[in-house]
């Protein structure tokens, strides 16, 4: 039952469904957002941007990244059952999905992902998505910043009271008319020329930065 309710949720009519339940709901947050000028500055005079977060953090980021539709910003998300819900969702909020994941059909997706940020010049990516494990970033927002030549802004999310599921990345849902602080740490432009021990060097520094703000 409960897998069939699932492959319903991933359809495009229950994907509208939820999208719009879940903007409502997050209308009751009372939503801060915190360092966003300097990225978004660079953005409009023409620099490439790659936002990068947790996947535990995805669910307030539904209605406030709406404001950013405009640039058509590309969001990787795996062809499972929950993959193709949370790209339903993104797709209503304004994102271009690419199809794809770290498991599955990987070199084509980093291909598409690189290609919209070259295009467009602002992409989303989800850091340890989409099976975990949370808190370890993986190579794909290294490769995809690199090959289009884009910084990267990490891009965390709190809230002052939340439930967090039982899931691989403790989802969190802020509670109704909690207090939801967006905040957008340093961006990092990466080195012209990197070998694959420099790779390894700017996850581990991307990952130290993000870690103290996950809840594990």
């Amino acid at each position: 039952m409960l897998k069939k309710i699932r492959l319903m949720a991933g359809t495009k009519p229950a994907g509208a469904i939820i999208y719009w339940i879940a903007r409502l709901y997050c209308c009751t947050l009372r939503i801060k957002v915190e360092n966003e000028e300097a990225w978004f500055d660079y953005l409009r005079k023409g620099g490439r941007v790659l936002l990068c977060g947790w996947h535990q953090q995805f669910f307030a980021g539904i209605s406030f990244f709406r404001k950013y539709r405009k640039y058509q910003p590309a969001l990787m998300s795996s062809k499972s059952i929950d993959g193709r819900i949370a790209g339903g969702i993104a797709g209503r909020a304004g994102f271009y999905t690419v199809w794809g994941s770290s498991s599955r059909s990987a070199s084509a997706a980093l291909k598409g992902m690189i290609r919209r940020l070259k295009d467009y010049r602002l992409a989303a990516h989800l850091l340890d998505g989409p099976r975990g494990p949370a808190g370890v970033v993986k190579m794909g927002a290294i490769a995809i910043a690199n090959g289009a030549g884009a910084v990267i802004v990490p891009c965390v999310v709190v809230a002052d009271r939340a439930w967090y599921l039982k899931s691989w990345d403790r989802f969190m849902i802020p509670k109704p008319f909690s207090r939801v602080t967006v905040s957008y740490l340093p961006w990092t432009e990466l080195p012209s020329s990197m070998d694959k021990e420099e790779y390894e060097n700017q996850r581990k520094k991307l990952e130290d930065m993000m870690l103290p703000y996950l809840k594990l």
